[in-house]
């Protein structure tokens, strides 16, 4: 498997990640910047890195990422659910422990639309009696 890589897509909300994944040392680009530099706070970098380290894969694999849409959170599980992908079409033994930790199940909540009539989804314009 020498120079093999993986592809997965992730996604949550408007958010949509395209992963590549190949053996190596744990390099990590997102939209050709570096890993850190991308996700300056540490909660959504250990967000990022869950699936490798409940697969105990953390510093054998480089990943390549292009993310786009939606805020820096949900982009951050977009990548999420794209490393899970593609570690499950790397080795389909760890699908057992993603699917238990919930990585491999797409968040399907979104923003609700705004409805005419009112001023939001579901506020209403305030009730007038006189």
């Amino acid at each position: 498997m020498a120079d093999k890589r993986f592809y997965a897509t992730g996604k949550r909300k408007n958010a949509v990640a395209r992963v590549w994944m190949k053996e190596g040392s744990g390099n990590f680009v997102i939209n050709k910047r570096a890993f850190d530099e991308y996700f300056p706070r540490d909660i959504l970098k250990r967000l990022v890195w869950r699936p490798l380290d409940i697969t105990e894969k953390r510093d054998k694999y480089d990943f390549y990422v292009n993310v786009a849409g939606g805020g820096i959170s949900a982009q951050a599980d977009a990548i999420k659910h794209g490393i899970s992908k593609a570690l499950v079409e790397y080795d389909a033994d760890l699908k057992a422990a993603l699917r238990k930790a919930g990585f491999l199940t797409r968040d399907a909540r979104v923003k609700e639309r705004k409805k005419y009539g009112q001023p939001g989804a579901r506020k209403r314009f305030q009730y007038s009696k006189r």
